[in-house]
């Protein structure tokens, strides 16, 4: 194993006042504002595609055991791949590995469609194709994360990563009713092709960067690369620190959206995209004043104030019975939560070299996502057993009793300096 490459901190507690930069300020760079563009068109197509597959499924099957394995089959492949896409994203050049993943999805999406417009698919073929695309969008993540840093100046990138989930959520307001509506006027099939479609802007954009060579390509075994990963993390105190703190987060936060739903059942569907749309707009706003709140809070301060929120509008959402305060609870909820994850994952773009950072990448992914899952399963049963208002009080303490991990799991820029590993072979 190479030695590794000594890198400076890239997630400073404050931005001094020359260096500061609006939540805007990542979109005066060309590739970024492009591939930023590209890839929100581009998540509305999956909240499309999820929509579609969702609904699909309820009109091929009434057995809850089938509508629910098609979250299953988005979710398997985070457990199955994550790793190697990480140790992959690291060995290959990530422009090429990306154009090949966003590939695979066109072709994944595509076929379906054709197929449903054919009225050639079954409950089982359905799970098959959403398997295929879970499976192409995790081996995407790992490299597309890793690129962000590689788009915008170093004092900007706190702002572009909050750029990239406030772009998410855009998404995920528009994405779900828009594809409601092409389903009501035609049929999953439709939303599905629409999907393929909603790849090739970012296909586009990738295909006309110019990536400057990185200084350092990581060689290899791709089993070595895994183990190689997976060691740095063992050795390394700030990973760990990342993980920890992004494991006590995402395990607890997703009851709200995951209870959403049930929520939301009063005020029909309709209602239900409401609410997740306040939840982006929320989470836009958020993105816009989070520069000001990072120059005046430390990470940490801010990391712990923003959960405080979100555990509070967590409890609150279980306790509102009229729709105008549960839009606000969820507008307010979205802003806290952008600001957990752009700092989460600041600090997880920013925690390892560029050689390894791929690898760290995957495993903070499985980490947030793999306990989000977790999570989703474990406050829907609790739910069932003891209603759905206790078991958002049980998630809001939750999140609250995970700040005890703040002590000794900073995220403040001296515990951030990439001083060089030790790894051994």
């Amino acid at each position: 194993m190479a030695e590794m490459v000594k890198t400076p901190t890239s997630l400073p507690p404050s931005i001094p006042a020359e260096q500061s930069s609006s939540a805007w300020a990542p979109l005066r760079e060309p590739i970024f504002r492009s591939m930023w563009l590209a890839a929100i068109v581009s998540y509305i197509g999956t909240w499309m595609q999820a929509v579609g597959a969702g609904w699909m499924m309820t009109t091929l099957t009434m057995s809850p055991l089938m509508v629910g394995l098609v979250q299953a089959a988005v979710a398997l492949p985070v457990f199955l791949v994550i790793l190697p896409a990480g140790a992959l994203a690291d060995l290959m050049d990530r422009r090429r590995l990306l154009l090949i993943t966003q590939g695979w999805m066109v072709l994944a999406a595509g076929t379906l469609g054709v197929l449903t417009l054919l009225h050639k698919v079954g409950p089982w073929t359905l799970l098959g194709f959403t398997f295929l695309l879970g499976l192409g969008a995790v081996m995407n993540d790992p490299a597309w994360q890793a690129i962000t840093p590689e788009l915008v100046p170093q004092e900007q990138h706190a702002a572009a990563v909050a750029l990239n989930s406030a772009g998410f959520n855009v998404a995920r307001a528009i994405g779900p009713a828009l594809g409601g509506m092409v389903i009501a006027k035609a049929d999953s099939g439709t939303a599905f092709l629409l999907n393929a479609v909603s790849f090739f802007g970012v296909i586009l954009v990738l295909y006309h960067w110019r990536r400057p060579a990185p200084e350092r390509i990581e060689t290899g075994a791709l089993f070595d690369a895994i183990r190689g990963g997976v060691r740095y993390v063992r050795q390394s105190s700030l990973v760990r620190s990342v993980l920890i703190r992004t494991g006590a987060f995402s395990v607890g936060a997703i009851a709200l959206l995951a209870l959403l739903p049930i929520l939301a059942r009063p005020f029909g569907a309709t209602g239900y995209g409401v609410l997740l749309g306040c939840f982006g707009v929320g989470a836009l706003a958020g993105a816009t004043i989070l520069p000001r709140l990072r120059r005046r809070l430390s990470v940490d301060g801010l990391v712990a104030a923003a959960i405080v929120v979100f555990a509070a509008m967590t409890f609150a959402a279980g306790r509102i019975s009229s729709f105008g305060g549960l839009c606000a609870a969820l507008a307010t909820a979205g802003a806290a939560w952008i600001g957990i994850l752009a700092c989460l994952n600041t600090a997880a773009q920013t925690m390892c070299p560029s050689w390894v950072r791929a690898r760290a990448l995957s495993m903070y992914l499985l980490v947030l996502q793999g306990g989000m899952a977790i999570g989703s399963t474990m406050w829907g049963a609790l739910a069932t057993r003891v209603g759905l208002p206790n078991a958002l009080l049980c998630s809001a303490l939750a999140l609250v009793a995970g700040l005890a991990t703040i002590r000794k799991h900073r995220l403040s820029a001296q515990h951030l300096a990439m001083a060089p590993s030790v790894v051994r072979d």
